[in-house]
């Protein structure tokens, strides 16, 4: 049988390089896009193909996307050590959190072969959400997004789900909560909240909150974020039209978490703890990052069979040994 024809989009990225590396163990063929440079995953079995464009460029995307049979959208606009924190106004994040979606789209709907539509993966957020009395999501909370970067992703999100619903594509949407970690392949850098402080800790730096410790995330690792991608396009069938969440079930308390770095470092390098404080918040702070979220993905689970399979404390402890061996300065 054809191996299907699967394409990352941001496959250097640090979600996008983790579902590159599991689609490497799987008979597919592979094309791995980004601008910057894509590391091939070691004992592949699947066939990949290195693709290096900037899909802002015209044509960019069409060429692609070519013959692609499944698309998994994990582009990101990075402002500075960020994804998220986006100015209102920001065009630039506008052009690629929504702009290539819309562009993505229009080259899929303009396919003339006649055959099964393309399946897209997009890589969403659950803060797309916005602000919920709620603390457990579950997917049923109505988009009331706050921030920039909140609708520029759920603007995004409703491109896909317009263009499933007129029958250009199978689009499915999978909202990823706080993503974090490495592990023994890691080829990018994580840039989330779990990393910088293990990054600190290596330092000797305190680690610092901007609250009392107590407030709460879901923490998914990025190699079941990876398989969650991996799982869902043997199951498009069933995902698409809709959204859905990612999660552990479990909101982590920060101050814990920052806590347990300081020990795991400390057993790693043999060197004192460094201490977990809080400080005043920066000027910048939102109103989520005093939000405690948790995510209750059963209707994912159901729907797929996936189950997270790297817990906190597993996660945890690979992420603090691969900063403190000293493989994270070889990242790009």
């Amino acid at each position: 049988m054809k191996r299907p024809h699967v394409v990352v989009l941001g496959a250097a990225g640090f979600v996008g390089s983790a579902v590159l590396r599991e689609l490497a163990h799987h008979r597919l063929r592979v094309r791995a896009v980004s601008r910057r440079r894509t590391p091939i995953p070691g004992g592949a079995r699947a066939e990949i193909e290195v693709c290096a464009a900037d899909l802002t460029e015209p044509g960019a995307m069409a060429a692609a996307v070519a013959d692609a049979d499944v698309v998994i959208h994990s582009l990101a606009y990075i402002a500075g050590s960020s994804t998220w924190r986006i100015a209102d106004g920001d065009t630039a994040a506008e052009r690629v959190n929504v702009g290539l979606m819309r562009d993505l789209l229009s080259v899929l709907g303009d396919r003339e072969d006649g055959g099964v539509r393309p399946a897209v993966l997009f890589a969403g957020s659950a803060s797309a959400a916005g602000p919920s009395d709620k603390e457990v999501l579950d997917g049923t909370e109505p988009d009331r997004p706050k921030g920039e970067y909140d609708r520029q992703k759920l603007a995004a999100e409703r491109l896909l789900l317009a263009a499933d619903a007129a029958g250009a594509v199978r689009g499915a949407v999978l909202r990823l909560p706080t993503v974090f970690g490495y592990s023994s392949g890691s080829s990018t850098r994580d840039k989330g909240i779990v990393s910088m402080m293990v990054r600190r800790a290596v330092a000797g730096e305190p680690l610092t909150m901007w609250h009392d410790g107590t407030v709460r995330r879901d923490l998914l690792h990025v190699d079941d974020v990876a398989r969650a991608f991996s799982t869902a396009i043997d199951h498009i069938d069933e995902l698409a039209g809709s959204r859905w969440l990612l999660g552990t079930g479990h909101g982590a308390p920060l101050g814990a978490v920052f806590a347990r770095i300081s020990e795991l470092v400390a057993e790693q390098t043999g060197k004192a703890e460094v201490p977990v404080v809080s400080v005043d918040p920066p000027s910048n702070a939102e109103a989520r990052d005093f939000r405690s979220v948790t995510i209750d993905s059963t209707a994912f689970r159901d729907a797929t069979g996936w189950r997270p399979e790297v817990s906190l404390e597993e996660g945890l402890r690979m992420t603090t040994s691969f900063c403190t061996g000293g493989r994270e300065a070889e990242l790009h």
